[in-house]
């Protein structure tokens, strides 16, 4: 995933085509919620022009995070669609309000900009579904406290406003 100016020059009159499966291995010490990524598919087309190359890029695969309440594994599948100019000259005219990212020594390399992109995709929380079924799980109930799902709390009246319940029932009669 990496050209040499030179090359994206020779390529301006064809275009280029992209659809690479990458290994990202390293990113597994990116962040501490980062457990795994699978092979990450790279797909799309680059507008080559003499000044700025601009990346249309689709990026998928599936992280693996621990699940914010059980701490087991979850696949999490992403989907990232982005645009990336990168300037091939110093001092090339851009908009102002563009991102834009600056060529490192003739050497255009697109890797570091899919692992920033992956990076925000990591959301904050994620949640297991099966949490009985796995034996790593935290545990979900202990000594006067168990976890309730939203579902369960909805109805529940608080014990100590339940004789405000009665309240507007004495007021109608």
């Amino acid at each position: 995933m990496k050209w040499s100016i030179n090359e994206l020059n020779k390529l301006q009159n064809k275009g280029l085509q992209i659809d690479e499966t990458i290994q990202l291995t390293d990113m597994k010490g990116a962040l501490s919620e980062v457990r795994d990524i699978s092979p990450v598919k790279v797909t799309g087309r680059a507008d080559l022009g003499s000044s700025k190359a601009v990346f249309h890029l689709t990026l998928s695969g599936t992280l693996i995070l621990p699940c914010a309440r059980t701490l087991v594994d979850v696949p999490f599948p992403f989907e990232i669609h982005t645009t990336e100019t990168f300037l091939l000259k110093p001092n090339a005219d851009f908009e102002m309000e563009e991102d834009v990212h600056h060529v490192q020594e003739d050497i255009v390399d697109l890797i570091p900009v899919i692992k920033e992109n992956i990076l925000l995709e990591v959301p904050m929380q994620v949640f297991s579904d099966s949490v009985e079924e796995n034996d790593q799980a935290a545990p979900q109930e202990g000594k006067d406290w168990k976890v309730i799902s939203e579902e369960e709390n909805k109805n529940k009246i608080d014990p100590r406003l339940a004789g405000l319940s009665k309240f507007f029932d004495d007021q109608d009669s």
